[in-house]
């Protein structure tokens, strides 16, 4: 085992949330910041071409591909949970649609007793974040510009069945909305995504490319935690491999967890953090009885629908070999065409 040197904070992580805080904690230049990712670079042109979505889904090289227990709920069935492996994370891998969550789900949050989580609190960090298309719109109240984020307005680019979609919605008396990030954030839209320019925005080209540039952060890709380090009941480090080689790195103050739903409590599991007597039973010594940690997941499922269409669908038209070859051109030298978009927009 090799002992690394010593840093003020150590980030297990390089998705929506490490990335983040390696830009945040490294922006004073006052402390030194270890970011480790299991994954590698993201510099694939499918993790950069918006549509790429559809080829990254079954990609081991950048995603975890989890499988879950079979589910009685679901009739024994497995789900499937795509994870990003990969710097970026999750962000690198998703369908980029931009919503923010509703304002009563989290003023419901601070009722529970969790102050600083209301609306009022978080709009100005949405804000803060965002460099939105449909700022001009609402730029003061709830939307925000210059962020690192870039949100883009795709209504003017959307296939004729979206126009069909949204009209059988209006047919059936459901409310509609030009910006569901916006005072109305309730209805049937069109989507925003996070793209800028015809590429996709991530967690890494918003926050993490930009930190780079410092020599107070420090980046391992293809990095797996194995277990936090503890100093009684301080987390004092991380060990972790790289080719085959284990590494303990250690933190002079803080070490962030940033692994996403399934693997922060995974590795806190892994480190004795967890239901005492789950661990005993996994020939893990406690090093801290928690015994939320790895439960309460809620999972949100979709299924979707298949219908045949009269008019000409996004399928039919790019599905040929002159279709995509069409594509590709007006991607190359536009950035534009369904190549720059995501297939979740309406």
């Amino acid at each position: 085992m090799t002992a690394m040197q010593t840093f003020d904070f150590i980030i297990v992580g390089a998705g929506s949330a490490g990335c983040v805080l390696a830009n945040r904690l490294s922006a004073s230049g006052a402390h030194s910041v270890l970011l480790l990712e299991a994954g590698g670079a993201d510099h694939h042109f499918w993790l950069k071409a918006p549509i790429g979505y559809g080829m990254t889904f079954y990609n081991p090289k950048v995603n975890w591909m989890y499988r879950t227990e079979p589910d009685a709920a679901l009739a024994g069935r497995s789900g499937y949970w795509p994870r990003g492996r990969v710097l970026g994370g999750s962000s690198s891998i998703n369908g980029m649609v931009f919503v923010r969550g509703q304002p009563q789900d989290f003023d419901d949050w601070a009722a529970c007793g969790n102050p600083g989580w209301g609306w009022a609190d978080v709009l100005p960090y949405f804000k803060r974040l965002e460099d939105s298309d449909m700022a001009r719109e609402h730029a003061d109240d709830w939307r925000g510009q210059g962020g690192p984020l870039h949100v883009s307005d795709v209504r003017a680019h959307v296939h004729p069945l979206c126009r069909d979609f949204l009209q059988a919605g209006a047919e059936l008396g459901l409310p509609s909305t030009d910006d569901i990030n916006g005072p109305q954030w309730e209805g049937v839209t069109i989507n925003q995504i996070t793209t800028r320019k015809g590429l996709r925005e991530s967690a890494s080209t918003a926050y993490l490319r930009p930190a780079l540039k410092r020599t107070n952060l420090r980046l391992i890709t293809h990095a797996l935690a194995e277990r936090v380090v503890f100093d009684g009941q301080r987390a004092s480090g991380v060990q972790f491999v790289v080719d085959g080689q284990r590494h303990v790195a250690q933190a002079r103050r803080e070490v962030l967890v940033c692994g996403g739903s399934v693997n922060s409590p995974a590795l806190l599991q892994l480190s004795g953090v967890g239901d005492a007597e789950f661990l005993r039973g996994k020939g893990i010594a406690p090093v801290h009885h928690a015994p939320s940690v790895g439960r309460h997941m809620q999972d949100h499922l979709c299924h979707d629908h298949s219908y045949v269409a009269r008019k000409p669908s996004l399928n039919q038209t790019y599905g040929t070999w002159s279709g995509k070859l069409w594509a590709g051109l007006r991607y190359v030298l536009a950035r534009r065409g369904p190549t720059s978009s995501c297939i979740s927009r309406p």
